[in-house]
């Protein structure tokens, strides 16, 4: 273990072994804002950005009777939600990181305040590559999560240190493999296609790093900690999953009169609990479910 008096972020000396290695790896290897994406080609909003049949109402009654060109919108509009919740999260982990970099620099070890320096400086460069793509695209940015937006910018930097680092790697997984998941088929736009997968390069190493935090925090923590983190983890996982299945705001940026008004409760927990929506969030968040579940965090 860590042999700082008091460390704030416990970890074994072979997970921060990984850790030194993830460093290396982003030192020599990471995103390019200038060269990841063919800036001067255009965006072909004629194709699909996602797998069609991921469509957050596929599968229920308010899908039926929807054109191809609506359909269409509707892939657009979501993927202009994905990049717009990427966007606001990776704005917020800097000043998250750095502030613990800078409060805790005498509780940290200095590989740890390393890649904790590293993870802010790729956030920062997926978050300019990320509008800049949705300026190239014409999508809008979509508004913070609610509630998500309010722990990451006020409730978790007055935590401790490792369950910023757990609740961060929880929405950044989520969102991550739900991207991933819907937007590497051959059929995807092809810019939209590479934007995802060049950043899910970074996104893998700061998951690693997320979960071997996590990990030790479990293993070192104190009953009391530990029993909090889980409630709160029990009442945010399941917000989480929905927000991510479905956002109700897609009904105030459609061309068309959206099926689902963005107040009705009922339509919307339809299609939260809709068998599609459920067999496609056991796929694409199958390895979420199993580390969460081992941990007891949404049981």
């Amino acid at each position: 273990m860590s042999t700082l008096t008091n460390s704030v972020l416990a970890i074994s000396e072979a997970r921060e072994s990984k850790v030194r290695k993830l460093s290396e790896v982003s030192h020599h290897k990471t995103m390019d804002h200038a060269t990841v994406l063919p800036w001067d080609q255009e965006v072909d909003r004629s194709l699909y950005p996602k797998d069609p049949d991921h469509l957050w109402i596929n599968g229920t009654r308010f899908c039926e009777g929807l054109s191809e060109a609506q359909k269409l919108e509707l892939a657009w509009l979501e993927t202009g939600r994905d990049i717009s919740m990427f966007i606001w999260l990776e704005q917020t982990i800097p000043p998250l990181y750095m502030g613990y970099v800078t409060q805790f620099h005498d509780r940290i070890s200095q590989d740890l305040q390393e890649y904790l320096m590293i993870f802010s400086k790729e956030e920062i460069v997926h978050t300019l590559t990320f509008k800049r793509f949705m300026g190239k695209a014409g999508l809008q940015l979509w508004n913070p999560p609610v509630g998500l937006y309010e722990l990451l910018t006020e409730t978790l930097p007055k935590m401790e240190p490792a369950v910023g680092v757990l609740f961060t790697l929880l929405i950044e997984w989520v969102a991550e493999m739900g991207a991933m998941h819907t937007s590497q088929g051959p059929g995807v736009e092809p810019m939209t296609r590479t934007m995802f997968r060049e950043h899910h390069h970074d996104e893998a190493r700061h998951i690693a790093f997320g979960r071997w935090i996590s990990e030790s925090f479990f293993e070192t923590a104190s009953p009391e900690s530990i029993a909090q983190v889980k409630a709160m983890s029990r009442r945010i996982i399941p917000a989480l999953i929905d927000m991510f299945t479905y956002n109700p705001e897609i009904a105030r940026h459609t061309s068309f009169e959206f099926p689902i008004a963005v107040d009705d409760k009922a339509k919307i927990e339809e299609v939260w609990r809709s068998a599609h929506n459920a067999r496609l969030n056991d796929a694409r968040f199958a390895e979420i479910y199993a580390w969460v579940d081992k941990l007891g965090l949404r049981q």
